[in-house]
C-alpha cells in the first residue's frame, strides 16, 4: 500500500522532534532519522529545517504533510472496504463515526430498530472528519461506509451527492471554553453574545446556518460573526484556546473536555439524521425504513 516511512514523516512533524517521534513509535531516534532520510532522497525534496528548538516542516514537507494524511486514511479505508467485500453476513450496516458525528446519538433507536430488523447487525467504522474524507466518504456512502449520523440539509446533500433521512431537530447552541464568562450559564439570550466572536461556517453550506447568519446581520449586530471553512477538531481546539463561541449542537458536548455546550433562546436549528447513499443496498434501505418506523411512532 503506502510508503510507512510517510507515518515516521507524520509523527516527527507532529511531534516537532525525532527524539519524541522515537518515543510514540517505540524505536530509536537514529532510525527515525535513517527513515526520514531515506524518504528525503527518495522524494528528492526536502522535508525539514533542523534548527536548536526541534523541527520545522519545509514547505515542500508542509505540502506534503496534508497529502499524506489523505493517502494514509485513503490506504485504510480501502483495507476496510477489502475486507469488508470478503464479508458473506449482507444483513451488516457499517456505522461511520467521526468526533463530530458520533454513533452514541444513535444508539438509543438501536433496540428500536432491531425490533423490526432483529437480523441486521451494526459494525461501527471511526473515521477522521477532514474535508477531503468528508467528501470522499459521503459521496461514496455504501462503499465501506453504510450510513453516518449527522446534521444536514438539502444544500449540504447536494454538495456531497449523499441522501439523508431527518430523524430529529437539534437546536442550535452554542460553545464556549470551560473559562469563558459564558461557561458559567446553563442557558443563553441573544444579549450574551452580544460583543462576542460566534465562529460560523462560511455561508452556502447550509441555509439554516445562513438563516441564523442573517438573523443576526439584521437584529443583533454587536455580533461579531467569524467565518470558518469546515467542522473539524481544529476548530474545537481554536475555540477553546480563543475567547470565541463556536455555534455547536448538544451532541456534540463530548467532543472537547474543555468546552461545554449551552442552549440559546433562540428559534434556530438543523435536520439531524442519516446520511445515506441515493441508491442505498436492500438490506440499508431496510434500516432506513425501520428507522423512519421508529421516529414516527415516537
Amino acid at each position: 500500500m503506502y510508503n510507512p516511512q510517510l507515518e515516521t514523516f507524520l509523527r516527527a512533524a507532529d511531534a516537532g522532534s525525532f527524539s519524541k517521534a522515537a518515543e510514540e513509535a517505540y524505536i530509536t531516534p537514529t532510525a527515525v532519522i535513517k527513515q526520514i532520510n531515506l524518504l528525503e532522497e527518495a522524494l528528492g525534496i526536502k522535508l525539514f529545517e533542523r534548527t536548536h528548538r526541534g523541527l520545522k516542516l519545509t514547505k515542500a514537507g508542509t505540502s506534503l504533510y496534508q497529502d499524506t494524511k489523505y493517502i494514509i486514511q485513503y490506504c485504510k479505508d480501502s483495507v476496510t472496504r477489502a475486507k469488508n467485500a470478503m464479508q458473506e453476513d449482507s444483513s451488516v450496516i457499517r456505522i461511520g463515526t467521526s468526533p463530530m458525528t458520533p454513533a452514541q446519538l444513535l444508539m438509543q433507536l438501536w433496540p428500536k430498530i432491531q425490533a423490526y430488523c432483529p437480523d441486521i447487525k451494526f459494525q461501527i467504522i471511526p473515521f477522521e472528519n477532514t474535508p477531503e474524507n468528508a467528501r470522499e466518504i459521503l459521496g461514496n456512502l455504501g462503499q465501506n461506509i453504510d450510513v453516518i449520523g449527522g446534521i444536514f440539509d438539502e444544500t449540504m446533500l447536494e454538495l456531497r451527492s449523499c441522501a439523508g433521512l431527518e430523524l430529529s431537530r437539534e437546536p442550535f447552541c452554542c460553545a464556549v471554553s470551560v473559562h469563558h464568562r459564558l461557561a458559567a450559564k446553563d442557558h443563553l439570550d441573544l444579549q450574551d453574545l452580544y460583543d462576542e466572536n460566534l465562529m460560523l461556517m462560511c455561508r452556502g453550506w447550509s441555509h439554516y446556518v445562513d438563516q441564523l447568519r442573517d438573523d443576526i446581520w439584521q437584529h443583533h449586530r454587536k455580533i461579531n460573526i467569524v467565518d470558518f471553512e469546515f467542522y473539524s477538531m481544529n476548530v474545537f481546539n481554536r475555540c477553546e484556546n480563543s475567547s470565541d463561541v463556536l455555534l455547536a449542537i448538544s451532541g456534540w458536548a463530548s467532543v472537547h473536555p474543555l468546552l461545554k455546550v449551552i442552549p440559546v433562546e433562540w428559534e434556530h436549528s438543523i435536520p439531524y439524521g442519516l446520511l445515506h447513499s441515493p441508491e442505498p443496498s436492500e438490506t440499508v434501505k431496510r434500516f432506513l425504513s425501520a428507522a423512519r418506523e421508529v421516529v414516527e411512532r415516537g
